[in-house]
């Protein structure tokens, strides 16, 4: 005997509530929102027909960026990130990232094909020096607040010193804290070769022999440095006033008119005349203040100081 199948019978209500339209319309795309006129959409920007209003503007293109700026033979796409300057590679090359879903064999397994890409990646010597001065080049524009232009221009600077073959025998970090210091030299950024020193992992002689060799192979072009490029740093970190600044800005710019400022540290002149108009401002610093900042002596700012009282 055969059973007979059930029929199922669907309930009115849950039909209904499918099937009911909502009872509030929805607004269509392309309508505006102040009219409800008909939008026309054109390269950059939506704009109503009736009413003249901008609904949308500036739109983003998620797509790639079409064009070329070699020729017109080569694929014009161009996407990706930019090229970076303080990378060995120029960031073309990729890396194996880290996950903390993966457990076990797998982890292990990844860990050593990042070692081994690691090593291909850096396969010369040459390649492995770079990697480490432009560590070395990043960590100290980080430690001195400096740009990222001059963190390229640094890099740059070392390349060419090795590619000249001028590292033999010196300090990698010597040169890294030589590049950025002519970096800042080159930019005119007020930054003295102790600062420079006491943020890099190389001593002043390392610094000082790296340099040399730069300044006398490449012809690095800088001049001696004027003693006015430290005056607004120092000033703003004694909080002097305007009228402060300004005068110690003529008294520095008399000390190399007059060669006073000949053969002397510039910082310290730099501290000598702004506790000079400091004393004829009736402004409250000491020597000891002036000297601290800029880092010298007291006794280097004393010196400064009576040559430009005897010159006023």
């Amino acid at each position: 005997m055969s059973k007979t199948r059930p029929t199922r019978v669907r309930s009115h209500r849950s039909h209904a509530s499918r099937t009911a339209e909502p009872t509030t319309p929805r607004r269509a795309v392309d309508e505006c929102p102040e009219c409800a006129g008909r939008t026309e959409t054109d390269d950059a920007e939506r704009v109503c027909v009736d009413c003249g209003l901008v609904v949308e503007a500036d739109r983003i293109d998620h797509g790639p960026e079409w064009r070329s700026f070699d020729d017109d033979e080569v694929n014009p796409k161009r996407t990706g990130a930019p090229l970076c300057r303080s990378r060995h590679d120029r960031g073309l090359s990729t890396e194996i990232g880290r996950s903390t879903r993966i457990t076990g064999r797998k982890r292990r397994r990844l860990a050593r094909m990042r070692v081994q890409h690691n090593r291909a990646r850096i396969a010369t010597k040459r390649d492995r020096n770079k990697v480490y001065a432009y560590t070395e080049i990043r960590r100290l524009t980080g430690a001195l607040e400096l740009p990222t232009s001059l963190r390229d221009t640094a890099c740059a600077l070392f390349d060419t010193a090795q590619s000249e073959s001028l590292l033999r025998g010196r300090s990698l970090e010597g040169f890294a804290a030589a590049c950025v210091y002519v970096a800042c030299r080159t930019a005119d950024v007020a930054r003295s070769v102790g600062e420079v020193c006491a943020a890099a992992k190389a001593t002043e002689a390392e610094h000082r022999a790296a340099f040399d060799a730069m300044n006398r192979e490449l012809g690095l072009p800088i001049g001696p440095a004027a003693p006015a490029e430290y005056l607004p740093r120092f000033a703003s970190e004694l909080d002097c006033p305007p009228a402060v600044e300004s005068r110690a800005r003529e008294l520095a710019d008399r000390a190399v008119e007059k060669g006073i400022a000949n053969g002397r540290n510039p910082v310290g002149v730099a501290a000598a005349c702004l506790y000079t108009a400091a004393r004829q401002c009736d402004a409250d610093y000491t020597q000891q203040e002036a000297a601290d900042v800029a880092g010298v002596t007291p006794v280097t700012v004393r010196r400064t100081y009576v040559e430009l009282r005897d010159e006023a």
